[in-house]
């Protein structure tokens, strides 16, 4: 069988599909915040013991917010001590950064603690050109007293990071080399092997990022590896990356940082397999225990950005820039914003209702789960009868109702409202707060909403689904089959990833266009070498090729795809200039800035599609009371497998299974179109 485990803030999710039958199997276990691998291995167990006699495991593939927790100093989590080797006369680089501010009218903003302390920024002789030249060649005798330095600090991780290195790697190769003969057991991220770009605070950002995260994300994958053979399981491990792409684990310790925004990059690519289905233009809705996250999915592909900053704030789903540290690694676009299910409801002292951005996680939950008397936002759709008021998850896992109503009305007493009132509100305000997030990924973006369908997944995503699209005036909503499992399902559906980079830096008139082929050529080679070594299938190896370019003067580039005739490439990047800022120059010159190649593969396996067709089923179709905007109705409530595929029904209405439930609100009708709940808005 086939295996993805996804560790989220609340839940560890798991999806199986047997290769003899082709069926999901689907788990849910509680999240372990401190251990995370113990929750993927209980969910894991829980599969196995399904079995008198277990199948082999062909395929196990992984997504963990195990680096991202690190960086934003989760206890238990440990980062590495860093010693950074730079340019004599560069070692504050990494703490000057940029003359952005996270606050701009802040006077007392503080940027994030530096990775490495200023007593660990050791400087050797040495400088390069921007063309790579040697101006001052590398003294062998600073570079000896570097190495005895690292040595008396016995330094669990390096970064070297030396002036245009992007240019020339040399200095760095031999600076590399002494500090790998004197530290034998040192992790030594090199710059020009990590992030070969021009911009030294961005590059040795990475790199350091990179360093400090090496030794925990290699402890966490060799424990999760050495469970895993506890149980038989001799597949190799697959990690889902921040870019969407699957990578062996043992080929993703020399880019760990790869791995930060590893979790929510699976529901992207689950959401984009269903393009075939679904359309081409789609809206990954993405609301689970702790935060809501979206994206987009055009032509059927995730939208991917270069860079980002890790463990930055956000303020209402837009990044902060100059309030985390920058990576320069490909990541789906998405926007996130604490709106997720256990998230808490209180009030200021202005009196007014806030949401919030502390969420009660898995541990105590929100207050149904019967450990916390805090309001969250499943205890007020509990109180406003859209969720079960007796159970979730099939019956696996019971609330406690009363104590839902008592947390909410502490709420409406301090607003002098009723308890509905109160419920209400908490809702309202989550959905508003959703749908500005998906503003930000589309609108922001030169992107309609109104041209995309929206994908609802995670367990809260579909409950919320028609309030969000009426926010945005999309009038469809699919919902597939588990969506509170969804992105379990993506790890599944994801390929191999290989990424790489080459700065050219040259007017789009001087490329010397047999040079550039070279260097496509040479990366393409590198690429298929890494993704057959993680056993991807030679013959179904492809190749992306793209330009980033800029009109000369500019600060930061677009990616473009690439094109041997410079009038494509002028066409492509006017196009793109003009969906991201709504204009272009005609007769500008054009800079071409780096050439990125991306490769895809697919892993071979036995197991079929597979058949996610829920069995019939004959309850009886219940009713509870709902309220539906303005009052309490009785309304239909039914499991998903009742609903006659292609039969059309009109809202209100909920409908339950295991993992989620889904709210089709007043104006709003549902079809069954086979695994597909589809959503439509009723024309006014």
């Amino acid at each position: 069988m086939r295996v993805g485990i996804d560790i989220g803030g609340t839940f560890t999710d798991l999806v199986a599909i047997e290769s003899w039958s082709g069926r999901s199997i689907t788990i849910k276990v509680p999240t372990t915040p401190h251990e995370p691998q113990r929750g993927a291995m209980n969910a894991l167990r829980s599969l196995l013991d399904r079995y008198p006699d277990p199948p082999a495991i062909e395929f196990l593939a992984h997504s963990t917010t195990i680096a991202t927790n690190a960086l934003l100093g989760q206890v238990g989590l440990e980062i590495a001590r860093v010693v950074l080797v730079t340019t004599e006369g560069f070692r504050d680089v990494i703490e000057i950064g940029r003359q952005n501010r996270s606050e701009v009218y802040n006077l007392f903003v503080e940027r994030p603690r530096p990775l490495v302390a200023r007593e660990d920024r050791l400087t050797v002789t040495e400088r390069l050109d921007r063309n790579g030249e040697a101006i001052v060649p590398l003294d062998e005798a600073s570079l000896a007293r570097a190495c005895d330095a690292l040595h008396d600090r016995r330094a669990e991780a390096v970064a070297v990071c030396l002036l245009h290195a992007y240019a020339n790697d040399a200095h760095e190769q031999r600076v590399a080399q002494a500090v790998r003969a004197r530290l034998p057991n040192a992790r030594v991220a090199v710059s020009s092997q990590i992030d070969p770009q021009y911009r030294e605070y961005e590059r040795f950002s990475t790199t350091v990022v990179n360093a400090a995260l090496a030794p925990l994300v290699e402890q966490y994958l060799s424990q999760l590896i050495e469970d895993l053979g506890q149980y038989g399981v001799r597949a190799p491990l697959y990690v889902m990356q921040s870019d969407g792409g699957m990578a062996e684990a043992r080929h993703i310790l020399a880019r760990p940082a790869a791995l930060i925004e590893s979790g929510p990059a699976s529901g992207a690519v689950a959401a984009a397999a269903l393009a075939p289905r679904a359309g081409a233009q789609l809206l990954s809705f993405d609301m689970g225990g702790t935060t809501a996250k979206a994206g987009t999915i055009v032509d059927g592909i995730p939208q991917v950005a270069g860079e980002f900053e890790a463990a930055g704030r956000t303020h209402s789903g837009r990044a902060l820039k100059g309030s985390g540290y920058p990576v320069r690694f490909p990541f789906v676009d998405l926007a996130e914003i604490s709106a997720g299910g256990g998230t808490i409801a209180w009030i200021d002292t202005a009196d007014a209702l806030r949401v919030g951005p502390l969420s009660a996680g898995a541990d105590p939950g929100p207050a149904c789960y019967g450990k916390s008397d805090r309001p969250t936002v499943t205890d007020a759709n509990v109180v406003l009868g859209r969720l079960n008021p007796q159970y979730l998850l099939g019956g696996d896992f019971p609330i406690d109702a009363s104590r839902a109503q008592s947390a909410i009305q502490t709420l409406a007493e301090r607003l002098g409202t009723s308890l509905e009132g109160a419920a209400a509100g908490v809702v309202r305000l989550v959905d508003d707060a959703m749908a500005n997030v998906l503003r930000i990924v589309t609108i922001e973006r030169g992107l309609d909403p109104r041209d995309f369908t929206l994908v609802a997944f995670g367990g809260g995503g579909p409950l919320h689904a028609c309030a969000v699209s009426q926010e945005l005036g999309t009038r469809r909503i699919a919902v597939p089959l588990h969506p509170g499992l969804f992105s379990a399902f993506g790890l599944l559906a994801a390929k191999l990833h290989y990424n790489e980079l080459r700065p050219v830096l040259r007017s789009l008139r001087e490329i010397d266009d047999a040079a550039v082929e070279s260097v496509f050529a040479a990366m393409e080679r590198r690429a298929r070498k890494s993704l057959r070594a993680q056993g991807a299938d030679p013959d179904g190896i492809q190749f992306k090729r793209e330009y980033d370019a800029r009109y000369r003067g500019q600060s930061f580039e677009l990616a473009i795809e690439y094109d041997r005739i410079a009038a494509g490439v002028e066409r492509s990047f006017a196009q793109a200039h003009r969906a991201r800022y709504g204009y272009d120059v005609p007769g500008e010159e054009i800079e071409i800035v780096n050439a990125r190649l991306t490769a895809y593969g697919t892993v071979p396996q036995t197991a079929g599609a597979p058949q996610t067709a829920e069995p019939a089923q004959t309850s009886d179709v219940a009713e509870r009371a709902v309220w539906t905007g303005e009052k309490f109705e009785r309304v239909a409530v039914l499991p998903r497998a009742a609903l006659t595929p292609g039969v059309r029904r009109a809202g209100p209405l909920v409908i339950e299974e295991y993992d989620s439930t889904t709210y089709v609100a007043p104006g709003w009708t549902v079809t069954r179109e086979d695994d597909l709940l589809l959503l439509e808005a009723t024309p006014q």
